[in-house]
């Protein structure tokens, strides 16, 4: 009886201990997520499987040009995948309403690359920090396209220190 009980306690405490790593690692250290939309296009496609690094996020290790995800300032349980083009205090010139704006304290700028079918800072303005969860660190899937995501040779020369 008493190895028995012995037995199933290891297991139970075994089992806990196996899920509480997972589940540590997948929200603090790195994750899979898929983007579901075109506004990435082409350097990420709809339905691509993507690394994803929360600790870039929590350590403040996100920088200019890196793709993020984060929960929409319109709907929070739509998460959405954006490019990073402004950081606070920055000033960033809004295509979509023909004037600069300026980048707050505590706020980002995210724009899709598919500039087209990209619903991003330029209609909803700069987004708090708070709502980025994680950096795109690697596509994985499909095997055809796996690497790094890199900035789109248009982006390039917009990009500024």
């Amino acid at each position: 009886m008493n190895a028995a009980f012995s037995a199933i306690r290891k297991t139970v405490v075994y089992t806990v201990t196996g899920f509480s790593t997972c589940y540590c690692c997948l929200r603090f250290v790195c994750g899979l997520g898929k983007c579901e939309d075109v506004s990435m296009e082409p350097v990420i496609q709809d339905g691509d499987l993507v690394l994803i690094t929360p600790f870039s996020v929590n350590y403040n290790l996100i920088q200019k040009g890196d793709i993020v995800f984060c929960r929409s300032p319109k709907n929070p349980r739509v998460i959405i995948c954006k490019r990073l083009l402004g950081m606070e205090g920055d000033t960033i010139y809004n295509e979509e309403k023909g004037f600069e704006e300026y980048v707050e304290k505590g706020r980002i700028w995210l724009e899709g690359d598919n500039k087209e079918f990209s619903i991003d800072s330029r209609s909803f303005g700069p987004l708090p920090y708070g709502l980025v969860i994680s950096k795109v660190s690697l596509r994985i899937w499909p095997l055809s396209r796996f690497g790094i995501p890199e900035l789109p040779a248009v982006s390039r020369g917009k990009m500024s220190p």
